[in-house]
């Protein structure tokens, strides 16, 4: 479990297999219940989207995922297109972009780190990247131009209280700029900002010294040993966004939703309380991203179904 994390952590140092539903079934099954169509965060296919972002897209929305949120591209900008051109794409494919990720603070490696490595074993690449602390303002108008309802920090510096501190300066000014520009924004965590930093939790910081939504990241949050639910009720209504991945009995391993260790039907239980108004799957560097899709998607349907 250390592929995403390691190449989000570096960051912020500086900081079709089996049978899927049709496009329509997801939707279908869900009227009028609570739960919004099932979405995807494209760093799933990190290793291998920009080779063909149309024919991965038309994989994606052939599964029955209807919304999309994205991420880092190794061609820059949104998968090499502009924001409009890329909502157009897919809007085409009957899928809708709901929020984009971006770094906090400059990307750069540590002193002796190196670059984690894909699924086959091989370092990844990386464009140079802009960042909240650098670049705030084009990033926010970009998502706004882009017609995306959040844009979400995925990780910013926090090995330092002063390192918390000066994000919290930048998150709570690019909500600001958020909110201006008429879109949400949001912070999604992994489990080092549950841990303590000289005394501290930062993500505590972040919820008492922010006006931001979160993006909770259920399968993180559980391996620093917090109940998603609890969250919660601690704070109802502050989760609009949520990640969606499973984790083995030892919290070790990233496994397709359903063949791991996680509650979801739990947590699923109170979206209302969370404020949930989007889920994405995800699983970090997959050696098959469309088989791990496809097997989430048919179990969160078949759970959310029986609700």
């Amino acid at each position: 479990m250390q592929n995403r994390k390691q190449f989000l952590q570096t960051a912020a140092a500086l900081s079709l297999g089996s049978i899927a539903f049709s496009n329509t079934a997801f939707a279908s099954l869900l009227k009028g219940k609570k739960y919004p169509p099932a979405g995807l965060q494209l760093f799933t296919f990190f290793n291998e989207i920009d080779a063909d972002v149309p024919g991965t897209l038309k994989k994606i929305a052939a599964v029955g995922y209807k919304e999309i949120e994205s991420a880092f591209s190794k061609k820059g900008g949104f998968y090499g297109m502009k924001p409009k051109d890329f909502a157009a794409m897919l809007k085409d494919m009957g899928m809708s972009w709901k929020s984009h990720h971006v770094l906090g603070a400059p990307f750069k490696l540590p002193p002796g780190a190196k670059m984690p490595v894909d699924a086959d074993g091989k370092p990844i690449t990386i464009p140079p990247m802009r960042n909240l602390k650098d670049n705030m303002q084009p990033l926010v108008d970009e998502a706004a131009e882009g017609g995306v309802e959040y844009l979400v920090c995925a990780s910013t510096p926090i090995a330092t209280l002063e390192d918390v501190k000066t994000s919290i300066e930048v998150l709570n000014k690019t909500d600001e700029a958020c909110k201006k520009a008429g879109i949400g924004f949001a912070y999604h965590n992994h489990d080092r900002e549950f841990y303590a930093v000289e005394g501290q939790i930062p993500y505590e910081l972040f919820l008492t010294q922010t006006k931001m939504k979160m993006e909770l990241d259920l399968a993180w949050a559980t391996k620093a040993g917090k109940d998603p639910v609890e969250l919660f009720k601690q704070h109802p209504g502050r989760f609009p966004l949520w990640h969606v991945k499973d984790l083995d009995a030892k919290h070790e391993i990233i496994l397709p939703v359903g063949e791991g260790s996680i509650d979801y039907k739990r947590i699923f239980d109170a979206a209302s309380k969370a404020g949930m108004k989007h889920f994405f799957v995800e699983h970090d560097m997959p050696k098959n991203p469309l088989e791990s899709i496809t097997s989430s998607f048919n179990y969160l349907s078949k759970m959310l179904n029986k609700k």
